[in-house]
């Protein structure tokens, strides 16, 4: 990393504030991510995990449009 020169205190005053916003965002963003993690590991969270993908495994292979679709529109107009 390049050395920084500065020309004034105001000038370190200001990269120190901006040095400690930039610290307290990213302890946000890894105590949410900690939170993330701990929710996904409960059983609610596992279920809703695997429902997840699930559906969203059925949207992207095109599964629910061309076979499950259908076949649940022909049981329902019977």
């Amino acid at each position: 990393m390049a050395t920084k020169v500065y020309s004034s205190y105001q000038e370190i005053d200001r990269d120190l504030e901006i040095l400690k916003l930039q610290k307290e965002i990213d302890t946000q963003k890894l105590s949410l991510s900690v939170e993330k993690t701990i929710d996904e590991f409960t059983p609610s969270g596992m279920v809703q995990n695997i429902l997840g993908n699930a559906g969203s495994f059925l949207t992207k292979s095109g599964l629910l449009k061309n076979v499950l679709l259908p076949y649940l529109i022909n049981r329902f107009l019977k």
